[in-house]
């Protein structure tokens, strides 16, 4: 491993692979999920930024909001919350979605469409692995992007709205050590600040 990395991480991806957490840390501080592992609360764990604004409830002196019930407690916003990387992962030079691909998508949709998340915006944004020219690279992880938005759209009815597809090239490896490596050709949710 390069000495690049902050120990911490280093005994971050040790512990996550030795007792098979689904969840691992990115070197960009991303939170990179496993397909087959992952659950829709893990994917609403990483996606939500914990901001949403809570309504006012002046005189509410029971914990009701116009007899409408309790009010939930009010949540902190987490650091490096609102983007989750996807192990979705693609063939080198392809942007098809492969089986396991698409199963990872329908956890990812139930999370997009659950209570917690219903009302955000989304930016799902292609990586490619810096393999091939930067041109090339744009329009591979573009096309990437537009596969899972294409997907979570016509396949599980997420609003076209709340998605953005944007290809991000070969910019954000999260594997230095290994260019060519599986995680470097992913795909990245992000909450959309404002929506």
């Amino acid at each position: 491993m390069s000495l690049r990395r902050p120990p911490a991480l280093i005994l971050a991806l040790v512990l996550a692979t030795l007792v098979g957490a689904p969840v691992l840390p990115a070197l960009a501080g991303e939170t990179l999920l496993e397909p087959g592992h992952i659950t829709e609360d893990d994917v609403i764990g990483a996606l939500f930024t914990g901001a949403r604004a809570q309504p006012s409830c002046d005189g509410a002196a029971s914990g009701a909001c116009r007899g409408f019930g309790p009010m939930p407690p009010a949540r902190p916003v987490k650091p490096n919350a609102g983007k989750a990387g996807l192990l979705i992962t693609f063939p080198t030079d392809s942007a098809e979605l492969t089986g396991e691909a698409m199963a990872t998508l329908d956890v990812v949709a139930r999370a997009l469409q659950s209570d917690t998340l219903i009302g955000e915006r989304f930016r799902i944004e292609g990586h490619a692995d810096p393999r091939g020219t930067e041109e090339h690279n744009l329009r591979l992880s573009q096309a990437r992007a537009d596969a899972v938005s294409r997907y979570l759209v016509t396949v599980r009815a997420v609003l076209p709205q709340r998605l953005d597809a944007l290809g991000k090239g070969s910019a954000e490896p999260v594997n230095l050590d290994r260019p060519d490596a599986p995680e470097n050709r992913r795909v990245t949710v992000v909450a959309v600040p404002g929506s």
